[in-house]
Protein backbone atom coordinates (compact mmCIF):
# COMPACT_ATOMS: atom_id res chain seq x y z
CA UNK A 1 0.00 0.00 0.00
CA UNK A 2 0.79 3.49 -0.79
CA UNK A 3 2.25 5.81 1.98
CA UNK A 4 -0.38 8.55 2.87
CA UNK A 5 1.14 11.80 2.00
CA UNK A 6 -0.27 14.70 4.12
CA UNK A 7 -1.83 17.32 1.48
CA UNK A 8 -3.49 20.27 2.53
CA UNK A 9 -7.09 21.22 2.88
CA UNK A 10 -6.83 23.02 -0.82
CA UNK A 11 -4.90 20.49 -2.36
CA UNK A 12 -8.37 18.17 -1.31
CA UNK A 13 -10.64 20.63 -3.01
CA UNK A 14 -8.84 20.78 -5.87
CA UNK A 15 -8.55 17.27 -6.18
CA UNK A 16 -12.25 16.24 -5.95
CA UNK A 17 -12.97 19.46 -8.45
CA UNK A 18 -10.58 17.57 -11.07
CA UNK A 19 -12.68 14.46 -10.01
CA UNK A 20 -16.11 15.83 -10.79
CA UNK A 21 -15.32 17.35 -13.67
CA UNK A 22 -13.67 13.97 -14.86
CA UNK A 23 -16.80 12.23 -13.85
CA UNK A 24 -18.65 14.59 -16.24
CA UNK A 25 -16.09 13.90 -19.05
CA UNK A 26 -16.12 10.07 -18.86
CA UNK A 27 -19.80 9.74 -18.65
CA UNK A 28 -20.11 12.24 -21.88
CA UNK A 29 -17.50 9.66 -23.38
CA UNK A 30 -19.72 6.50 -22.14
CA UNK A 31 -22.53 7.69 -23.39
CA UNK A 32 -21.58 9.11 -26.95
CA UNK A 33 -19.49 6.07 -27.21
CA UNK A 34 -22.33 3.77 -26.78
CA UNK A 35 -25.09 5.03 -28.99
CA UNK A 36 -22.43 5.17 -31.82
CA UNK A 37 -20.84 1.53 -31.10
CA UNK A 38 -24.91 0.32 -30.73
CA UNK A 39 -25.57 2.02 -34.16
CA UNK A 40 -22.88 0.34 -36.22
CA UNK A 41 -23.63 -2.90 -34.70
CA UNK A 42 -27.18 -1.94 -35.94
CA UNK A 43 -26.68 -1.38 -39.51
CA UNK A 44 -23.78 -4.04 -39.67
CA UNK A 45 -25.90 -7.06 -38.35
CA UNK A 46 -28.98 -5.65 -41.05
CA UNK A 47 -26.38 -5.07 -43.42
CA UNK A 48 -26.86 -1.36 -44.71
CA UNK A 49 -22.99 -0.79 -44.56
CA UNK A 50 -21.46 -1.05 -48.30
CA UNK A 51 -19.22 -3.82 -48.93
CA UNK A 52 -16.22 -1.66 -49.34
CA UNK A 53 -16.80 0.23 -46.28
CA UNK A 54 -16.96 -2.46 -43.42
CA UNK A 55 -13.75 -3.13 -42.64
CA UNK A 56 -13.79 0.98 -42.11
CA UNK A 57 -16.91 0.41 -40.38
CA UNK A 58 -15.72 -2.75 -38.42
CA UNK A 59 -12.20 -0.90 -37.04
CA UNK A 60 -14.45 2.13 -35.87
CA UNK A 61 -17.05 -0.05 -33.98
CA UNK A 62 -13.64 -1.88 -32.45
CA UNK A 63 -12.52 2.05 -31.73
CA UNK A 64 -15.94 3.00 -29.93
CA UNK A 65 -16.43 -0.40 -28.08
CA UNK A 66 -12.89 0.23 -26.06
CA UNK A 67 -13.46 4.14 -25.65
CA UNK A 68 -16.75 2.43 -23.95
CA UNK A 69 -15.03 0.37 -21.51
CA UNK A 70 -12.41 2.44 -21.03
CA UNK A 71 -14.80 5.65 -20.15
CA UNK A 72 -16.74 3.03 -17.41
CA UNK A 73 -13.67 2.40 -15.96
CA UNK A 74 -12.48 5.66 -15.68
CA UNK A 75 -16.39 6.58 -14.66
CA UNK A 76 -15.53 3.94 -11.56
CA UNK A 77 -12.16 5.17 -10.35
CA UNK A 78 -13.82 8.86 -10.46
CA UNK A 79 -16.57 7.75 -8.79
CA UNK A 80 -13.96 5.95 -5.91
CA UNK A 81 -12.11 8.96 -5.61
CA UNK A 82 -14.99 11.13 -5.17
CA UNK A 83 -16.31 8.67 -2.25
CA UNK A 84 -12.84 8.84 -1.15
CA UNK A 85 -12.60 12.24 -0.52
CA UNK A 86 -16.00 12.86 0.82
CA UNK A 87 -16.64 9.63 3.32
CA UNK A 88 -13.36 9.06 3.35
CA UNK A 89 -13.58 5.05 2.26
CA UNK A 90 -11.03 2.59 1.24
CA UNK A 91 -11.43 0.25 -1.51
CA UNK A 92 -8.36 -1.81 -1.03
CA UNK A 93 -8.32 -4.81 -2.24
CA UNK A 94 -7.85 -7.55 -4.63
CA UNK A 95 -10.31 -6.59 -6.67
CA UNK A 96 -9.11 -2.69 -6.84
CA UNK A 97 -5.52 -4.71 -8.02
CA UNK A 98 -6.63 -6.72 -10.75
CA UNK A 99 -8.86 -3.55 -12.11
CA UNK A 100 -5.50 -1.16 -11.57
CA UNK A 101 -3.71 -3.74 -14.45
CA UNK A 102 -7.07 -3.67 -16.47
CA UNK A 103 -6.85 0.24 -17.24
CA UNK A 104 -3.50 0.23 -18.04
CA UNK A 105 -4.13 -3.12 -21.09
CA UNK A 106 -7.34 -1.08 -22.05
CA UNK A 107 -5.53 1.72 -22.82
CA UNK A 108 -3.51 -0.13 -24.85
CA UNK A 109 -5.78 -1.75 -26.89
CA UNK A 110 -6.99 1.74 -27.11
CA UNK A 111 -4.14 3.07 -28.76
CA UNK A 112 -3.78 -0.48 -30.67
CA UNK A 113 -7.15 0.05 -32.20
CA UNK A 114 -6.12 3.28 -33.89
CA UNK A 115 -2.60 1.41 -35.04
CA UNK A 116 -5.47 -0.71 -36.54
CA UNK A 117 -7.09 1.53 -38.59
CA UNK A 118 -4.13 3.44 -39.71
CA UNK A 119 -2.61 -0.19 -41.08
CA UNK A 120 -5.89 -0.83 -42.99
CA UNK A 121 -5.06 2.57 -44.77
CA UNK A 122 -1.92 2.12 -45.42
CA UNK A 123 -2.83 -1.80 -46.69
CA UNK A 124 -5.64 -0.21 -48.86
CA UNK A 125 -3.96 2.84 -50.51
CA UNK A 126 -0.16 2.16 -50.50
CA UNK A 127 0.00 -1.94 -50.78
CA UNK A 128 -3.83 -2.18 -52.71
CA UNK A 129 -2.61 -5.44 -54.40
CA UNK A 130 -2.08 -7.22 -51.18
CA UNK A 131 -5.68 -8.97 -51.09
CA UNK A 132 -4.61 -11.21 -47.35
CA UNK A 133 -4.37 -8.02 -45.49
CA UNK A 134 -7.84 -6.27 -46.81
CA UNK A 135 -9.89 -9.22 -45.26
CA UNK A 136 -12.79 -8.78 -43.17
CA UNK A 137 -12.02 -11.71 -40.86
CA UNK A 138 -8.71 -10.75 -40.23
CA UNK A 139 -9.67 -7.29 -38.97
CA UNK A 140 -12.59 -8.84 -36.76
CA UNK A 141 -10.09 -11.43 -34.72
CA UNK A 142 -6.94 -9.29 -35.02
CA UNK A 143 -8.44 -7.35 -31.73
CA UNK A 144 -8.46 -10.91 -29.87
CA UNK A 145 -4.71 -11.75 -30.55
CA UNK A 146 -3.69 -8.06 -29.96
CA UNK A 147 -5.07 -8.13 -26.43
CA UNK A 148 -3.40 -11.34 -25.90
CA UNK A 149 0.37 -10.14 -26.72
CA UNK A 150 -0.49 -6.80 -24.36
CA UNK A 151 -1.07 -8.62 -21.79
CA UNK A 152 1.74 -10.70 -21.92
CA UNK A 153 4.16 -7.82 -23.02
CA UNK A 154 2.68 -5.66 -20.06
CA UNK A 155 2.09 -7.70 -17.37
CA UNK A 156 5.78 -9.82 -17.41
CA UNK A 157 7.25 -6.87 -16.42
CA UNK A 158 4.38 -4.88 -14.20
CA UNK A 159 3.85 -8.03 -12.14
CA UNK A 160 7.05 -8.51 -11.31
CA UNK A 161 7.92 -5.36 -10.00
CA UNK A 162 4.59 -4.96 -8.26
CA UNK A 163 3.99 -1.94 -10.29
CA UNK A 164 0.19 -1.87 -9.69
CA UNK A 165 -0.81 -0.73 -5.77
CA UNK A 166 -3.59 1.41 -4.01
CA UNK A 167 -3.15 4.76 -4.05
CA UNK A 168 -4.64 5.71 -0.94
CA UNK A 169 -4.85 9.87 -1.49
CA UNK A 170 -6.83 9.15 -4.60
CA UNK A 171 -8.97 5.62 -3.49
CA UNK A 172 -8.53 3.64 -6.99
CA UNK A 173 -5.19 1.07 -7.82
CA UNK A 174 -3.14 2.13 -10.57
CA UNK A 175 0.66 2.16 -11.72
CA UNK A 176 2.55 3.96 -8.87
CA UNK A 177 4.08 7.01 -10.35
CA UNK A 178 6.43 6.29 -7.52
CA UNK A 179 8.14 3.00 -9.42
CA UNK A 180 9.93 4.46 -12.20
CA UNK A 181 10.82 1.24 -14.20
CA UNK A 182 6.97 0.34 -13.53
CA UNK A 183 5.30 3.93 -15.32
CA UNK A 184 7.65 4.12 -17.51
CA UNK A 185 7.38 0.57 -18.92
CA UNK A 186 3.50 1.32 -19.09
CA UNK A 187 3.85 4.55 -20.91
CA UNK A 188 5.77 2.59 -23.75
CA UNK A 189 4.00 0.07 -24.40
CA UNK A 190 0.56 1.67 -24.00
CA UNK A 191 1.04 5.30 -25.50
CA UNK A 192 4.78 6.08 -26.93
CA UNK A 193 4.78 2.96 -29.11
CA UNK A 194 1.71 3.29 -30.62
CA UNK A 195 1.78 6.74 -31.13
CA UNK A 196 5.27 6.55 -33.17
CA UNK A 197 3.76 4.04 -34.84
CA UNK A 198 0.49 5.97 -36.24
CA UNK A 199 2.72 8.83 -36.89
CA UNK A 200 5.56 6.65 -39.04
CA UNK A 201 2.36 4.69 -40.79
CA UNK A 202 0.41 8.42 -42.15
CA UNK A 203 3.43 10.42 -42.91
CA UNK A 204 4.54 7.21 -45.05
CA UNK A 205 0.70 7.11 -46.72
CA UNK A 206 1.27 11.04 -47.18
CA UNK A 207 4.43 10.83 -48.52
CA UNK A 208 3.35 8.17 -51.16
CA UNK A 209 0.31 9.74 -52.50
CA UNK A 210 2.19 13.13 -53.22
CA UNK A 211 4.55 10.99 -55.06
CA UNK A 212 2.32 9.28 -56.73
CA UNK A 213 0.04 12.59 -57.71
CA UNK A 214 1.74 12.93 -61.15
CA UNK A 215 0.91 9.73 -62.58
CA UNK A 216 -2.72 8.69 -62.06
CA UNK A 217 -6.17 8.43 -63.37
CA UNK A 218 -8.70 11.12 -62.20
CA UNK A 219 -10.59 8.76 -60.00
CA UNK A 220 -7.54 7.97 -58.53
CA UNK A 221 -6.73 11.06 -57.33
CA UNK A 222 -10.01 11.72 -56.48
CA UNK A 223 -9.95 9.28 -53.98
CA UNK A 224 -6.31 9.54 -52.76
CA UNK A 225 -7.44 13.33 -51.99
CA UNK A 226 -10.41 12.16 -49.74
CA UNK A 227 -8.11 9.56 -48.24
CA UNK A 228 -5.38 12.59 -47.91
CA UNK A 229 -7.86 14.93 -46.35
CA UNK A 230 -8.95 12.06 -43.38
CA UNK A 231 -5.23 11.19 -42.97
CA UNK A 232 -5.25 14.85 -42.20
CA UNK A 233 -8.51 14.94 -39.79
CA UNK A 234 -7.04 12.06 -37.98
CA UNK A 235 -3.77 13.43 -37.40
CA UNK A 236 -4.75 16.68 -35.80
CA UNK A 237 -6.99 14.35 -33.57
CA UNK A 238 -3.99 12.09 -33.07
CA UNK A 239 -1.90 15.05 -32.20
CA UNK A 240 -4.51 16.77 -30.00
CA UNK A 241 -4.25 13.45 -27.87
CA UNK A 242 -0.79 13.71 -27.13
CA UNK A 243 -1.00 17.34 -26.46
CA UNK A 244 -3.73 16.49 -23.68
CA UNK A 245 -1.37 13.93 -22.60
CA UNK A 246 0.96 16.83 -22.02
CA UNK A 247 0.76 17.68 -18.34
CA UNK A 248 0.45 14.09 -16.96
CA UNK A 249 3.90 12.75 -18.68
CA UNK A 250 5.58 16.67 -17.87
CA UNK A 251 5.06 15.83 -13.83
CA UNK A 252 6.15 12.12 -14.10
CA UNK A 253 9.35 13.23 -15.35
CA UNK A 254 9.47 16.42 -13.15
CA UNK A 255 8.82 13.26 -10.58
CA UNK A 256 11.50 11.35 -12.07
CA UNK A 257 14.38 14.46 -12.07
CA UNK A 258 13.62 15.98 -8.62
CA UNK A 259 11.86 13.45 -6.62
CA UNK A 260 8.96 14.91 -5.68
CA UNK A 261 5.13 13.74 -6.70
CA UNK A 262 2.80 16.33 -7.16
CA UNK A 263 0.06 14.97 -4.95
CA UNK A 264 -2.76 15.73 -7.60
CA UNK A 265 -0.71 13.87 -10.39
CA UNK A 266 -2.80 11.22 -11.44
CA UNK A 267 -5.97 12.90 -10.71
CA UNK A 268 -4.52 15.70 -13.33
CA UNK A 269 -3.41 12.18 -15.56
CA UNK A 270 -6.29 11.29 -15.59
CA UNK A 271 -8.38 14.19 -16.10
CA UNK A 272 -6.60 15.26 -19.75
CA UNK A 273 -7.17 11.51 -20.55
CA UNK A 274 -11.04 12.29 -19.41
CA UNK A 275 -11.06 14.85 -22.10
CA UNK A 276 -9.48 12.92 -24.43
CA UNK A 277 -12.01 10.15 -24.44
CA UNK A 278 -14.46 12.73 -24.83
CA UNK A 279 -13.43 14.98 -27.33
CA UNK A 280 -12.57 11.85 -29.70
CA UNK A 281 -16.25 10.24 -28.90
CA UNK A 282 -17.28 13.42 -31.02
CA UNK A 283 -14.30 14.36 -33.36
CA UNK A 284 -14.31 10.37 -34.74
CA UNK A 285 -17.59 11.25 -36.48
CA UNK A 286 -16.44 14.19 -38.26
CA UNK A 287 -13.46 13.00 -39.57
CA UNK A 288 -14.02 9.36 -40.99
CA UNK A 289 -17.16 10.02 -43.81
CA UNK A 290 -17.97 6.10 -43.61
CA UNK A 291 -18.88 6.80 -39.80
CA UNK A 292 -20.47 10.06 -40.35
CA UNK A 293 -23.23 9.18 -42.81
CA UNK A 294 -24.19 6.08 -41.08
CA UNK A 295 -24.85 7.47 -38.08
CA UNK A 296 -25.90 10.91 -39.12
CA UNK A 297 -28.79 8.82 -41.76
CA UNK A 298 -29.60 6.31 -38.80
CA UNK A 299 -32.81 7.55 -38.41
CA UNK A 300 -33.67 8.69 -42.33
CA UNK A 301 -32.80 4.11 -42.64
CA UNK A 302 -35.26 3.85 -39.81
CA UNK A 303 -38.18 5.70 -41.27
CA UNK A 304 -37.38 5.01 -45.20
CA UNK A 305 -38.04 1.28 -44.51
CA UNK A 306 -41.12 1.61 -43.31
CA UNK A 307 -42.53 3.99 -45.83
CA UNK A 308 -40.86 0.84 -48.77
CA UNK A 309 -43.28 -1.37 -47.25
CA UNK A 310 -46.01 0.13 -47.32
CA UNK A 311 -45.69 1.56 -51.24
CA UNK A 312 -44.68 -2.13 -51.90
CA UNK A 313 -48.02 -3.15 -50.28
CA UNK A 314 -49.66 -0.99 -52.20
CA UNK A 315 -47.87 -1.64 -55.40
CA UNK A 316 -49.37 -5.22 -55.02
CA UNK A 317 -52.89 -4.51 -53.72
CA UNK A 318 -52.77 -2.33 -56.83
CA UNK A 319 -52.05 -5.44 -59.26
CA UNK A 320 -54.36 -7.77 -57.61
CA UNK A 321 -57.31 -5.12 -58.19
CA UNK A 322 -56.37 -4.85 -61.87
CA UNK A 323 -55.85 -8.61 -62.07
Amino acid sequence: MQASIMISDQTKTNGFILSSASLGFSTFACLISCIVFLIIAYHLYYNHVKREDKITVVLCGHIYLAILIYSLILLSMNIRSILGDLYKQSFDSSWCIFFGYLTVVLFSMLTMNFVNQAFYRLIRIVYSQNRWFQSLKLYMILPFIEIIIIICILLCVLIPLNAVIYLQNNSFCYVTFTNIPGILWAAFVAYVCPFCCLLFIYLHITRFIHQQGNIQTLIIKQRQARDLLIIRRILIIVNLLFILALPGMTLIFMFIITGEEHPLLARITFFTVSISEAGLSVALLFSIPQLKNIVLNFRTTKTVTPANQVVRGALQMRAIAGT
